[in-house]
């Protein structure tokens, strides 16, 4: 599987999680909001903080009925238009620059999600190293052929997309240009629930595909996400903000900085967890052997008694023959004084 390296960092199984913080919308329209979510999740310990790069009028259009009005009752955005959403929610262009500076500042990577071939072209203007796709224009060829024509390294949201979708997909980017590519396993529903999550994927998105494959996840907390990287995601996404409580459109499933702490440390303590298949006394066990239950004389003993329950027994520690040996032992006869506490040998028979 091939490793990627997006400005020094290595995404791979043999390094610990890329781990992405998503301000999407939690800027709540104040830039001043937008760099103190950099500084946090920067020194919460993320790789990477991702914008999403749009405006209302290259997402949708600005009509307030019919299938462009949310009127799901169970929607996040209910009672909004399609346009007015992206209003809402949209990060101002001018804006990106000072964000990715401070990125490059802090020590973090600066990236985005285009969703249109202009964003693109704003984007390439400030040299961005990595783009994303989102999960909702994964079927967009014309954007993956775009994006994926700058030979930059791609991350690519799976929500909703069938294999035959997904192979179109990464074949297309493939063919564009990219030769580094993410795949990251999504549930579009906000909040997603664990239930809904199928992390069993991703194992077969990486024997699908030949890629490295992760989780841009939905759900509330930190568990998912480090169930994960059992499973061999080596990225992880995860919306961000600096408080619940400050509203926004994505606020409510999203991170605040002491949980975007706990998910890069305890992701990375899953990675270490790893390890390889391993049988037998660890270097670190070596001591523990000792502590093992072995056969032992329970009590003083003359040249000629005969080993019996009574005066053999499994115990700890384990200095003595294997507990497997015990009926072989029992019956035969001691060849010499022994006390009681005497580890057995082959040497007293």
């Amino acid at each position: 599987m091939q490793e990627l390296n997006i400005f020094d960092r290595k995404i791979s199984i043999d390094h610990p999680p890329f781990v992405i913080a998503e301000m999407s919308s939690n800027h709540n329209h104040s830039l001043d909001r937008s760099l103190e979510i950099v500084e946090a999740a920067a020194k919460a310990g993320v790789h990477a903080l991702k914008l999403q790069t749009y405006t209302a009028d290259t997402m949708t259009l600005d009509i307030n009925e019919g299938e462009f009005y949310i009127d799901d009752p169970n929607s996040l955005w209910h009672g909004n238009s399609l346009y007015q959403l992206y209003q809402q929610a949209y990060t101002p262009w001018a804006w990106h620059k000072p964000i990715f500076d401070c990125c490059r500042e802090l020590g973090i990577i600066g990236l985005s999600t285009p969703f249109d071939a202009t964003a693109v072209d704003f984007l390439e203007s400030l040299d961005v190293p990595c783009y994303k796709i989102a999960s909702f224009e994964n079927t967009d060829l014309p954007l993956i052929r775009k994006v994926a024509s700058t030979g930059k390294p791609m991350i690519i949201s799976t929500g909703m997309a069938t294999i035959a979708e997904l192979d179109e997909t990464v074949r297309t980017a493939r063919e564009a240009g990219c030769k580094n590519l993410v795949l990251l396993k999504c549930t579009s529903t906000y909040p997603a629930t664990p239930e809904d999550t199928n992390l069993l994927t991703i194992p077969h998105l990486r024997e699908l595909f030949c890629v490295q494959v992760g989780l841009s996840d939905h759900t509330m907390g930190i568990g998912v996400a480090v169930a994960s990287v059992a499973l061999g995601a080596t990225v992880i996404e995860k919306h961000f903000t600096l408080s619940r409580a400050d509203g926004g459109v994505d606020s409510a499933f999203s991170m605040e900085p002491e949980e975007m702490q706990q998910l890069v440390i305890e992701s990375e303590r899953a990675w270490q967890s790893l390890g390889r298949i391993q049988y037998g006394s660890t270097v670190a066990e070596k001591e523990s052997l000792k502590f093992r239950r072995s056969l032992y004389i329970s009590q003083d003993m003359k040249i000629g008694d005969v080993f019996t329950p009574n005066n053999l027994r499994i115990v700890r520690p384990g200095f003595g023959l294997a507990p497997k040996y015990y009926t072989e032992i029992l019956g035969k006869a001691i060849q010499r004084n022994v006390k009681k506490g005497t580890p057995v040998s082959w040497e007293l028979f």
